[in-house]
């Protein structure tokens, strides 16, 4: 079966997060995505997090994943004939992913202005802390720098606490889904304007400011600034975690005007449902002490599964608070595919994330996992019209 991306050619050069899972997700739906890393080491989430025992000393299961369906090939990008061989590489591919600090490129002579002039057709998308413009342009700047700026981190936490992070790199991850949607409207653009391509700029905190909903013209017109609320979110009520009598978390979320009237039926308190004063969600945004109090105090004395039984019959948004050990029982996450078994080079079967989104008719797989450094060097070479003895050579020469 055909993938939407199936002719499309990517170069990679980035390392970590941001720009190498954005071009997962181009590989996962059938780009041809040629990773191109530094000889020796490679990139560094080879080695980051709980390694798999192998002849490498050890493999990160996290490059397995963020890495499927990638060609490794490796360049030294400081020595002129790895640098010709990039070049040569780029004049043939529709996208470029890069998340260097703005300037290295420049530096290497693989800038904007060199690869443009190359192939007029490319997408270059650039993720950076900062972006490519702006007095913070040159700074370095991870993915909690973007969190922190673009305004997630002084919202996540308790009020009485300093703020704390997510738990993932979430700054990283919505950026790569930015430089993702970038880089297929840039195609589209090219598609239908003659062929010119164009730069994609995703700056890490500008992608985290993009999703703090009503953050800004709140501040402007009211002078508001959104505080840490721990589990609760003031304006929307009743929607907050709660803990049943067997030690479970469990969010409910009967913000619906007829959910809560469901929901308070269903627990046996009619009269909440019946109060002209909590119809709607302002009421009970007045009220949201007295209403947790009254959700706390129900939840304390029903065990988790009876909590997420009633609220299913009464059609009330509910979850436990799902660890890895919860996803890997539950028969929605195994009826979505969402995790899938590979095999491991010694032959061992693990699980690894499904791919998201489901397309109906040009679903996105997993053709293999995160390549060994290198892997496949020699076959793009060739491809590009390189001869044996020329590969040879480079390998001599540190080029490859």
């Amino acid at each position: 079966m055909n993938k939407p991306l199936q002719g499309v050619r990517v170069v990679e050069l980035g390392t970590l997060i941001a720009g190498p899972f954005c071009s997962r997700i181009l590989a996962e739906f059938g780009a041809e995505v040629i990773k191109v890393e530094a000889p020796g080491e490679g990139d560094p989430l080879r080695k980051w997090r709980k390694l798999y025992p192998d002849a490498q000393s050890g493999t990160s299961l996290w490059w397995l994943v963020q890495a499927r369906n990638k060609k490794s090939v490796t360049a030294n990008l400081k020595h002129p004939d790895g640098l010709a061989m990039v070049k040569r590489l780029i004049a043939r591919a529709d996208i470029v992913v890069e998340n260097f600090r703005p300037g290295v490129l420049e530096k290497l002579g693989l800038g904007w202005d060199v690869l443009s002039a190359l192939n007029p057709g490319l997408v270059m998308v650039r993720l950076s802390g900062f972006g490519q413009t702006g007095p913070m342009a040159q700074l370095p700047g991870f993915g909690a720098i973007g969190e922190s700026m673009g305004g997630l981190r002084f919202v996540t936490g308790f009020p009485d606490r300093p703020p704390v992070k997510t738990g993932v790199s979430i700054g990283d991850g919505i950026a790569s889904l930015w430089g993702a949607i970038g880089a297929l409207m840039a195609l589209r653009h090219r598609e239908v304007n003659g062929g010119t391509g164009q730069v994609v700029d995703v700056a890490l905190y500008e992608a985290v400011f993009a999703m703090m909903e009503s953050m800004v013209p709140e501040f402007d017109v009211f002078g508001f600034v959104r505080e840490r609320t721990g589990n609760v979110m003031p304006g929307i009520t009743p929607s907050n975690t709660h803990t049943t009598r067997d030690g479970k978390h469990l969010i409910i979320g009967a913000n619906g005007d007829a959910i809560f009237r469901r929901f308070m039926q269903a627990i046996g308190r009619q009269d909440l449902a019946e109060d002209p004063g909590l119809a709607n969600n302002a009421g009970r945004d007045e009220r949201s002490s007295e209403l947790y109090g009254v959700i706390d105090a129900w939840v304390a004395t029903q065990d988790a599964a009876d909590v997420l039984r009633l609220a299913a019959t009464a059609g009330v948004p509910a979850s436990r608070i799902f660890s890895a050990a919860d996803m890997f029982a539950d028969p929605q996450y195994a009826a979505r595919a969402m995790l899938e078994w590979a095999t491991l080079p010694d032959g061992k079967r693990f699980r690894i994330p499904g791919v998201v989104p489901k397309l109906s008719d040009t679903p996105g797989s997993t053709e293999w996992l995160g390549p060994a450094l290198g892997e496949h060097t020699d076959a793009v070479l060739m491809d590009l019209g390189y001869s044996g003895d020329q590969i040879a050579e480079m390998h001599r020469n540190g080029a490859i």
